[in-house]
């Protein structure tokens, strides 16, 4: 069941970071830009399913309390 929770939460904030990426990309941001591009690429190097998520929540909420 691990497994599977850990591949759904993935997919989840690889999304989320992609919709960061593109976003930061576009208005010339680089918080979103920089937190997008790790939210793609560290659930790769997870193996908690508990600190993906928690992991996950903190680079999401970034962007909303940092502007640059």
């Amino acid at each position: 069941m691990a497994d599977e929770a850990l591949l759904l939460w993935g997919v989840v904030f690889s999304s989320l970071g992609l919709g960061y990426f593109i976003y930061g990309k576009k208005q010339g941001a680089p918080v979103p830009l920089v937190c997008g591009l790790v939210l793609m690429v560290y659930p790769y190097f997870i193996s908690s399913t508990l600190v993906l998520v928690a992991l996950g929540m903190v680079l999401a909420a970034i962007p909303y309390f940092i502007r640059l």
